[in-house]
């Protein structure tokens, strides 16, 4: 081959491999400029998708929040007037609204004031024994309602939106929070509350009873109490632990529960470890002529299973009764002193009547 053609390709395979290389080059550093900014992209969109999401979960949900309110007298106008003690949250059209049970009293009046400003008088309240739980009724049609979601399915670390009015002011506020913690024991103002859920979406005496929502904008718990001593610990009922007695109140016009009759305090494996004895429900009180009672149930007992099934901190003796009926025996497993018994009793009734 000629010298002259030789040195020809030889210059122009040189000047395609550059180029091809420099290309390589352009690309290699054009990805690695645009490496960070595209992440910070992603991140941006996801705060800004969370943050619509929760508006949205607002804007579909806070119609149906209520004020729960009772008339005062205010020495400084010498007159009568409304003050906020809690929320609620309409369940159905008719005007059915679930609050805490601390936040009413069946003695008092009260008025139920919607988003809008429309203010009805309570016609009826119910209490559950047993729950921080209650029914207020009030005459009405057409209201917007919300969705009672699935408690079971919680996840930690998950969002929380929890709606109420604040501080007793009649106006709704949104506090945003992530689940804590879920099948918590707490004790309240003497009572003991079991399988709770833990979350730092700010609580307070004024949205207590206000619904706690997941971003599906369903409700998966009522918000019930604030951590003593804290400010971004609060705590809500799950809402499967009122679902069968509320389907119960709407079969029968009142609150009515499967009744084993005991008072006790769920021991988690840590306790149980700690004072050597099994985990479950020890037995501090016995409700006179209840089934326990009746069944030889005694004070210092521990119960481990209902019908096999056993009692723990995320599965309490509560939330396993409310799954019988009225009427229904089971089968305690007990532990009394060391020795396991078996101990059969017939559940009673607990009513709001």
């Amino acid at each position: 081959m000629p010298e002259g053609i030789r040195s020809s390709i030889k210059h122009w395979i040189f000047y395609h491999n550059f180029f091809i290389l420099a290309i390589l080059l352009l690309l290699i550093a054009a990805g690695y400029w645009l490496r960070e900014p595209i992440f910070e992209l992603v991140t941006v969109q996801r705060i800004v998708t969370e943050e619509e999401t929760i508006i949205e979960v607002t804007e579909t949900t806070e119609p149906a929040v209520v004020s729960i309110a009772v008339e005062s007298f205010n020495p400084l106008t010498s007159r009568e007037e409304l003050t906020g003690v809690g929320t609620g949250f309409i369940v159905r059209e008719n005007g059915l609204i679930l609050t805490n049970r601390h936040v009413v009293s069946a003695n008092r009046e009260y008025s139920v004031i919607t988003s809008d400003g429309t203010q009805y008088q309570v016609s009826k309240i119910d209490i559950d024994t047993f729950l921080d739980f209650a029914i207020v009724q009030i005459e009405a049609a057409g209201l917007p309602t919300l969705t009672l979601g699935d408690s079971d399915q919680i996840r930690l670390g998950q969002t929380a939106v929890a709606i109420g009015n604040a501080l007793g002011e009649f106006s709704n506020s949104v506090t945003r929070g992530v689940v804590s913690g879920i099948g918590r024991g707490i004790t309240v103002e003497g009572e003991y509350m079991e399988n709770v859920i833990q979350t730092d979406a700010a609580i307070n005496l004024g949205n207590s009873g206000g619904p706690l929502l997941n971003l599906a904008g369903e409700v998966i718990g009522i918000n019930t109490a604030l951590a003593q001593g804290s400010e971004n610990i609060g705590f809500a009922i799950p809402i499967n632990l009122v679902k069968p007695v509320f389907d119960q109140f709407e079969k029968t016009g009142k609150i009515s529960r499967p009744f084993l009759g005991v008072g006790y305090i769920l021991y988690d494996e840590e306790e149980a470890a700690l004072y050597d004895i099994p985990v479950g429900a020890y037995v501090t009180s016995i409700s006179k002529n209840s089934g326990a009672a009746k069944a030889g149930v005694a004070v210092g007992d521990i119960i481990t299973a209902v019908n096999g099934e056993e009692v723990s901190q995320s599965n309490g003796l509560a939330k396993i009764i409310i799954k019988y009926e009225i009427g229904d025996q089971v089968t305690l497993t007990v532990d009394r002193g060391g020795k396991t018994l078996t101990i059969k009793a017939t559940l009673g009734e607990s009513s709001s009547e």
